[in-house]
C-alpha cells in the first residue's frame, strides 16, 4: 500500500516536472547560457594612456560631435581647454590641412562642489554638404589639433546608414573593450543611451575629474562621428550633501544637442532626421504624463514624421519599457502608460534604452538569422508556410529574400522564420482590459543596450519564466548596430565582447512595416485595374 502510493506520488510529480520544463521550453524566446570570463569592473586608472592629457600647453581636449541641425547639415564641435578660455573658432574645409571656412563659438565653464571645470567650447558648424568628408582644426599654434567627419547622405528613403548603439558605457576596461569594439564595426553615427560617465559614483571633486577622463576616453570615436545623447539616472548628480540640486548640471554644460531644431524647449528631448531614420531622443528622468512640455512635444513631433522621405521611426530613451531582468523591473511602467498608445499608432520602428545591465530584445515578425529555430515551429511568410525540417525552411526563407540581401549573409548561417509577435499593452487600464501583454503588429521592437561596460557590473539575474515579451536576452557587455540597408530592410545586429573577441550573438533582419504594406497595397491594385483590363502591362 505505501509501495503504491508513492509510486503514484512519483508519477504525479514526473509529470509536473514534464509539464514545467515543456512552458519554460514554449515560454518566449532564448535566454543565454554562455559565461563569461569576468573581467574586474573598475575604473580605468587616471594615469592610464587611454586617459591622457594631449600635449601641449592649453590643447584642446574632450572633442567630440554631435548633430548641430535638423536634418544632418550641421555639426556642433565641443571641447574643453583646462589653463585658459583661449580661442572658440573652428576651421575646417574639404581638403586635409587646407581650412578655407571659420566659424566661431562660445565658450564658458561651471563649478561643482569646489571643482571648477575647464573652459568649455561649442561651436555650430553648418551649411555643410552631404557625404562630404570634411576636416577642421581647433585650438591655437603648436597646440592646436586636427580631425575630421563625414557628413550623412541625403535625406532619402533608400539612404544606407549604420547606427551603432551603446549605453551605460563608463570607464572601465570593459568599457574600453566596447568602444574599441564598436570602431571595428562600420557604424557611422552612435545612438547613445544615458549614463555616460558614471562619475556621480565618486565624491567631491572627483566627480568632475571623472567626468574629464571620461571626454578623453571617447574622443577617440566622438571626435570623428557624431554620438547622439540622452541621458540617464546618472547624469542626475543630485547631490544636496555637498550643495548641488541642479539635476543634469554636469551633462547639460558638456554636452549639446540641437533641440532648438526641432522645435524642443529642452536639450534633454529632441528630434534629428538623419539617412533614412527620424530619431527621437526621449527624457526618462523628466515629466511625461499629460499636458507636461515633454508630452506636448512629443505628440507635435510625431506628427512631423514623413515615412516617405524617412522610413525608420527610432526613439531613444533609458529606462526600458519592456525589461524582463530583475534589476529595474518595470521602472517604465510610467512612461509606458503614457505614450505606448502613441508609438502603436505611429507605428514606430524601435525602441533602444538602457539602464539595464544587459542585452534584451522583444519579439517581431520577420527573419531572424544567428540560431535555426529549437522548436522546429511552423510560422508563415508572404503566405507561404515553413515546414519543420530544417534545411527546407532556410531554402523557402532565402527565395523569399531579395538577391542583394541573401549575398549579405553567409549560407551556411542558418535562417528561419520567428514565430513570435509584437507585442503591445494598450488595451489594459486599472479597471480593465487584458492583464498580460498581447500580440499587435504595429507595436515597435524594443532593444535594451545597456551593457557598455560600467562599474556597477552586469544584471544577470533574469525572471523566470522568460516572458512573451522577451525574444533573446543575454548578460554580457556589448554594444549593436543597425544598418538600415534602403526603405524596406534593416539589419540589427548585437556584438558581445567575450573576452577581448567581438562576437555576433544575436542578429536578424527587420522588414518596414510602413513600405511593405504600401508596396503590397500597390501591387493589389495593379492587379484589380490588369483583370478589369484598364491598364495593360
Amino acid at each position: 500500500m505505501a509501495f503504491g502510493l508513492w509510486f503514484t506520488l512519483f508519477e504525479l510529480l514526473l509529470k509536473l516536472f514534464l509539464i514545467l520544463a515543456f512552458v519554460k521550453k514554449g515560454s518566449a524566446g532564448i535566454t543565454s547560457t554562455f559565461t563569461r570570463t569576468k573581467w574586474q569592473s573598475f575604473d580605468i586608472p587616471l594615469d592610464h594612456k587611454v586617459l591622457a592629457i594631449p600635449n601641449g600647453y592649453n590643447a584642446p581636449q574632450q572633442v567630440h560631435i554631435t548633430q548641430g541641425d535638423y536634418d544632418g547639415k550641421a555639426v556642433m564641435i565641443s571641447w574643453v581647454t583646462a589653463d585658459k578660455p583661449g580661442s572658440s573658432r573652428v576651421q575646417y574645409g574639404t581638403s586635409e590641412k587646407k581650412y578655407d571656412f571659420k566659424a566661431d563659438g562660445t565658450v564658458a565653464n561651471y563649478t561643482f562642489y569646489n571643482y571648477k571645470s575647464g573652459y568649455i567650447h561649442h561651436c555650430l558648424v553648418d551649411g555643410l554638404e552631404y557625404e562630404t568628408k570634411y576636416y577642421y582644426k581647433i585650438g591655437e599654434g603648436h597646440s592646436s589639433r586636427e580631425f575630421w567627419f563625414q557628413t550623412p547622405p541625403k535625406i532619402d528613403p533608400d539612404s544606407p546608414f549604420t547606427f551603432g548603439i551603446i549605453g551605460d558605457l563608463g570607464q572601465t576596461y570593459n568599457s574600453l573593450s566596447t568602444l574599441e569594439h564598436y570602431m571595428q564595426s562600420g557604424g557611422q553615427t552612435v545612438l547613445f543611451l544615458g549614463d555616460l560617465s558614471y562619475a556621480d559614483r565618486y565624491q567631491y571633486n572627483d566627480v568632475g575629474i571623472r567626468w574629464d577622463s571620461w571626454g578623453r576616453f571617447i574622443e577617440r570615436s566622438a571626435a570623428y562621428q557624431p554620438w547622439i545623447w540622452s541621458a540617464g539616472n546618472h547624469e542626475i548628480e543630485y547631490m544636496p550633501d555637498v550643495g548641488e540640486v541642479l539635476p543634469f548640471k554636469s551633462f547639460l554644460r558638456r554636452f549639446s544637442t540641437p533641440h532648438l531644431a526641432s522645435r524642443s524647449n529642452n536639450p534633454l528631448w529632441y528630434a534629428i532626421r538623419r539617412a533614412s531614420a527620424h530619431i527621437i531622443v526621449l527624457s526618462s528622468y523628466s515629466p511625461h504624463v499629460k499636458y507636461t512640455p515633454q508630452w506636448l512635444w512629443l505628440r507635435d513631433e510625431l506628427k512631423r514624421v514623413d515615412r516617405k522621405k524617412t522610413p525608420w521611426l527610432i526613439i531613444l530613451m533609458h529606462v526600458p519599457i519592456y525589461n524582463s531582468n530583475q534589476a529595474h523591473f518595470m521602472e517604465g511602467e510610467s512612461m509606458r502608460a503614457v505614450f505606448e498608445r502613441w508609438f502603436v499608432r505611429h507605428r514606430v520602428d524601435f525602441i533602444f534604452a538602457g539602464h539595464v545591465h544587459a542585452y534584451e530584445r522583444s519579439p517581431f515578425q520577420i527573419i531572424n538569422r544567428g540560431r535555426p529555430s529549437p522548436s522546429g515551429e511552423k510560422c508563415n511568410i508572404k503566405g507561404k508556410t515553413v515546414g519543420q525540417n530544417i534545411e527546407q525552411r532556410n531554402r523557402k526563407v532565402e527565395k523569399w529574400i531579395p538577391e542583394k540581401l541573401r549575398n549579405r549573409f553567409p549560407h551556411d548561417i542558418r535562417t528561419y522564420c520567428s514565430a513570435k509577435y509584437r507585442i503591445s499593452n494598450i488595451r489594459y487600464n486599472v479597471s480593465s482590459g487584458y492583464r498580460y501583454p498581447v500580440p499587435n503588429k504595429s507595436a515597435p521592437v524594443y532593444v535594451t543596450v545597456g551593457d557598455g561596460g560600467n562599474q556597477e557590473g552586469l544584471a544577470g539575474r533574469f525572471r523566470d519564466p522568460q516572458p512573451e515579451y522577451s525574444a533573446f536576452r543575454e548578460a554580457s557587455y556589448g554594444h549593436s548596430t543597425l544598418e538600415l540597408k534602403n526603405r524596406t530592410h534593416a539589419f540589427l545586429n548585437w556584438h558581445r565582447n567575450e573576452d577581448g573577441q567581438k562576437v555576433h550573438a544575436d542578429s536578424v533582419i527587420f522588414l518596414n512595416r510602413h513600405w511593405a504594406s504600401n508596396l503590397r497595397r500597390r501591387r493589389l491594385k495593379k492587379d484589380r485595374l490588369k483583370a478589369r483590363g484598364k491598364i495593360d502591362f
